[in-house]
C-alpha cells in the first residue's frame, strides 16, 4: 500500500519533471508514495519514466512509478496533481512569436500576457477544464492542483472559477530574484529576507533585509548598477527600480514585454537588452531555448539516464511543490509565495484577480498574509495586466472573438505598437493558424479565415530586433565545453593569484 498518490500531467516536460520528482523523493516521509506520470507524448513519457524509476531503484525507495497516456487512469485516487503542460507544444509557440512580429510586436517570451501569452491562454484553458473535470470525478476528494503551467494567472483563474478545483499556482520567479538580489549585495542568500507581492511575473520586492537591516532603495540601485554582470543584463529592471523604487521579480526579457515602454521602438530595443542569455531580452528567446533543449535532450538521453543512476545527495531545490506537500503531510511549516485568489490579500488589487504573495503552509493548508498594499506605481502596472487577464479568461470560456481582440488591444505592449485594425487582423491570423488547439472558437474561425483572404493592413516579414538562430546539438556541446574550460581557467587564475 502506498501512502498517497501524486499525478503529474505533462510529465513529458522531462527536465522539469525530473527536478520535481527528485525533490519529492528527498522527503523521508514520502518513500512509499505513488508517482503517476501522464502525457500525450508517449516517447517523452517513456524517457521520464525510465529516469524516475532509475532514481527510485538506485536509492532503494519504495516509491511506485507508473506512466500512462490515459490521463484519467493516472488521476485515479490522486491526492495531489501537478500540471506542467504546454498546449500546442513548440509548433503553436512558434506562431505566438512569428505572427505578432509581422505586426511589429517583438516578444522575448510570450507566455504571460502580450499577444503570445493571451493566445497561449486560449489554448490552455480548455485543456485545464478537462483536467479539472477528471480531477473532480476520479481523484481523491479535495485533491489539490499545483499548477506550474503558463500563463499562470489565466490558468489558475480558470481552474478556480470554472474548474471548481482547489488550485494553487506555483512559479520560481520570486526565488530567482531573491537569489539575484543577494548576489548583487554580495551576501549569502540565507542572510537575505524578503517580502514580495503582486501578480505572477509582476511581483515586487516590497521589503528586503540583510540580517534584519532594511536595504534601502539607493543601496539596492547602487548594488545593481555597480555589478559587472547585472548592470549589463538587467537594464529594464534597474530602470524600473530607479523610477518605481522597487525591484521586480522578473528577468529583463520577461519584464520588458509586460510594459509599454521598452520594446515599442525597434531601433531602441537593443539599448535595453542583453544577448548573452535568452532570458535577458532576445527576440523569441524562450522559444529558441526550449527548442534547443528539446533537441539536446533527445540526443543526450543516455547521458541523462546515466546521471539518474547517482544516489540522491544534497539539498532539495527551492521549487515550491515538495515543500508544500511536506508541510501539508507532516505539519512542518513552509513559507513561500503562492498564486491564489486575492480576496483582499492585496488591498489595492481587485478581489477576483489571482495574486502572488507570501503565505505559510502547514496541516491546515495554505494560509496567506493579508492586508498588503502595493505602492501605487506597482499597483497600476499590475492592474493593467489584470484587466487583460480577466478579459482573456472570459474570452477563452465563451469563445467570444470580439472580447479576445479587446483583450489583445488593451495589452500594454501591443497597445503601444499596433492600431486597432492591426490588432483585429493579427488575432484573426493567430486564430486561423492555431485552430486545432482552439475548440471554443470553432464556429468563429471560418469567418476569420475569410477575412484573412482580403487583409486590410499590410504586414512585414520581420524576424525582430534581436533574433538569434537555433543552435545544433553539436554547437550546444561546443558552447558547453567552452564554458567549462573558461570556468576552469578562471578558477585556476584565482588560485594562482
Amino acid at each position: 500500500m502506498t501512502d498517497f498518490k501524486i499525478c503529474i500531467i505533462g510529465a513529458g516536460s522531462v527536465g522539469f519533471t525530473k527536478k520535481l520528482c527528485s525533490d519529492i523523493l528527498r522527503v523521508p516521509e514520502f518513500e512509499n508514495i505513488e508517482i503517476a506520470l501522464t502525457d500525450i507524448n508517449a516517447h517523452n513519457l517513456d524517457m521520464i519514466q525510465q529516469i524516475i524509476q532509475r532514481i527510485v531503484t538506485v536509492n532503494g525507495l519504495g516509491t511506485v512509478v507508473t506512466a500512462t497516456t490515459d490521463r484519467r487512469k493516472a488521476l485515479e485516487g490522486a491526492r495531489y496533481v501537478m500540471n506542467c503542460v504546454r498546449i500546442g507544444g513548440l509548433e503553436a509557440f512558434a506562431d505566438d512569436i512569428r505572427i505578432p512580429l509581422k505586426y511589429g510586436v517583438d516578444q522575448c517570451v510570450g507566455d504571460t500576457i502580450c499577444a503570445g501569452g493571451i493566445l497561449y491562454g486560449q489554448r490552455g484553458i480548455p485543456a485545464m477544464l478537462d483536467f479539472c473535470r477528471d480531477i473532480r470525478e476520479v481523484a481523491e476528494p479535495g485533491a489539490l492542483l499545483l499548477n506550474y503551467a503558463n500563463p499562470m494567472v489565466m490558468m489558475t483563474w480558470a481552474c478556480l472559477d470554472y474548474g471548481k478545483v482547489n488550485t494553487v499556482g506555483l512559479c520560481h520567479g520570486v526565488q530567482n530574484g531573491h537569489r539575484q538580489i543577494a548576489a548583487a549585495l554580495k551576501v549569502p542568500m540565507s542572510e537575505v529576507d524578503i517580502i514580495c507581492s503582486g501578480i505572477n511575473h509582476q511581483t515586487w520586492y516590497l521589503d528586503i533585509r540583510h540580517n534584519g537591516r532594511r536595504i534601502e532603495r539607493d543601496e539596492l540601485i547602487n548594488a545593481f548598477e555597480t555589478h559587472p554582470i547585472f548592470s549589463q543584463q538587467e537594464k529594464v529592471r534597474i530602470d524600473v527600480l530607479k523610477r518605481f523604487g522597487y525591484y521586480s521579480t522578473e528577468s529583463n526579457g520577461h519584464l520588458s514585454e509586460y510594459l509599454p515602454w521598452y520594446r515599442k521602438r525597434p531601433d531602441q530595443i537593443m539599448n535595453w537588452i542583453s544577448l548573452d542569455n535568452w532570458i535577458h531580452g532576445e527576440t523569441g528567446g524562450y522559444l529558441r531555448y526550449t527548442t534547443e533543449n528539446r533537441n539536446w535532450f533527445e540526443e543526450d538521453f543516455p547521458k541523462f539516464l546515466d546521471e539518474a543512476g547517482q544516489p540522491l545527495t544534497g539539498p532539495r531545490t527551492d521549487e515550491h511543490a515538495s515543500w508544500i506537500l511536506e508541510a501539508l503531510e507532516t505539519g512542518r511549516t513552509y513559507r513561500g509565495h503562492f498564486n491564489v485568489r486575492n480576496g483582499g490579500i492585496i488591498k489595492n488589487l481587485p478581489e477576483d484577480c489571482i495574486i502572488e504573495s507570501p503565505g505559510f503552509v502547514d496541516r491546515f493548508g495554505i494560509n496567506m498574509v493579508e492586508g498588503i498594499e502595493l505602492p501605487l506605481a506597482c499597483a497600476a502596472t499590475c492592474n493593467a495586466s489584470v484587466n487583460v487577464q480577466r478579459m482573456s479568461v472570459q474570452a477563452a470560456m465563451t469563445g467570444d472573438v470580439e472580447l479576445l481582440k479587446q483583450a489583445v488591444l488593451h495589452d500594454p505592449l501591443v497597445g503601444a505598437i499596433c492600431t486597432p485594425e492591426e490588432v483585429w487582423q493579427m488575432v484573426d491570423e493567430m486564430l486561423v493558424a492555431q485552430a486545432q488547439w482552439l475548440p471554443q472558437y470553432a464556429d468563429a474561425i471560418p469567418a476569420a479565415a475569410e477575412r484573412m483572404k482580403s487583409p486590410k493592413v499590410q504586414t512585414r516579414d520581420w524576424t525582430g530586433a534581436a533574433r538569434l538562430g537555433v543552435r545544433t546539438v553539436e554547437e550546444l556541446r561546443d558552447a558547453s565545453a567552452r564554458k567549462i574550460a573558461n570556468e576552469a581557467h578562471e578558477l585556476g587564475t584565482k588560485v594562482m593569484g
